[in-house]
């Protein structure tokens, strides 16, 4: 009979499916209680998070210079607070009660460090509009151990003539790569990262331009074919 009058209940539509559940379940059953999501700031108790990124001496003055393109994505876009700590020299972020998910805090901290390892606003903007992009970065010598020329030859390979070796790569790879002194930053999917660094090893390593362009043409079209 309680069957029947659930199927009559939800045929006639006078409820929903939900509520034809708990008549089926008889007259002791206990509404499920429903409650609404939590706001990022009701997660922390009410108080606000901070992330405090440091800027490096040589990027003080690009960043001055391109406040404002930092300041309006992260401030109106992801609802985030920002300000230029000058006396302690870093950039602080800080949660918002509108900042409508925790994680944007993390993304714009990502962003703000992304532009003072030395990336483009243009390429580090995406760290704010797609969810699995990263910075890697490691060191010359965390693959091979080198000194001198031979560790100015190793950069310039990196290089190539006129930036020509690092654009091939950023190309074929959809990476972008920041090559500071002895340190490289690289910014992209986890997949098209691990290609780019396994290219720029071969560098290092000594491996002739030719023969890294003809494995990245490879390895290029077999990720193509793949997604």
């Amino acid at each position: 009979m309680e069957v029947e009058r659930a199927t009559t209940a939800v045929a006639e539509g006078g409820s929903s499916a939900e509520m034809a559940v708990d008549n089926a379940a008889g007259p002791g059953a206990v509404e499920k209680p429903r409650f609404d999501a939590l706001m990022p700031s009701e997660m922390s108790g009410g108080r606000p998070q901070f992330r405090k990124v440091p800027v490096p001496p040589h990027r003080f003055s690009p960043l001055k210079r391109c406040w404002m393109e930092i300041y309006t994505p992260v401030y109106e876009h992801m609802k985030v607070d920002i300000r230029m700590n000058i006396k302690a020299r870093r950039v602080e972020l800080k949660t918002r009660k509108d900042t409508p998910d925790v994680s944007n805090l993390q993304k714009c901290a990502d962003f703000v460090h992304a532009f003072m390892l030395g990336f483009d606003i243009a390429d580090a903007v995406a760290l704010l509009r797609l969810d699995d992009l990263y910075v890697d970065s490691f060191e010359i010598k965390d693959v091979k151990t080198l000194r001198g020329e031979h560790l100015s030859r190793a950069i310039g390979r990196l290089s190539g003539k006129g930036g020509k070796t690092k654009y091939a790569i950023e190309n074929s790879t959809r990476t972008r790569i920041v090559i500071a002194d002895t340190k490289i930053h690289i910014l992209g999917s986890f997949v098209n990262i691990k290609v780019a660094r396994d290219s720029l090893c071969s560098l290092i390593l000594g491996s002739p331009a030719g023969k890294v362009y003809s494995k990245l043409r490879a390895v290029s079209a077999r990720l193509a074919e793949r997604y």
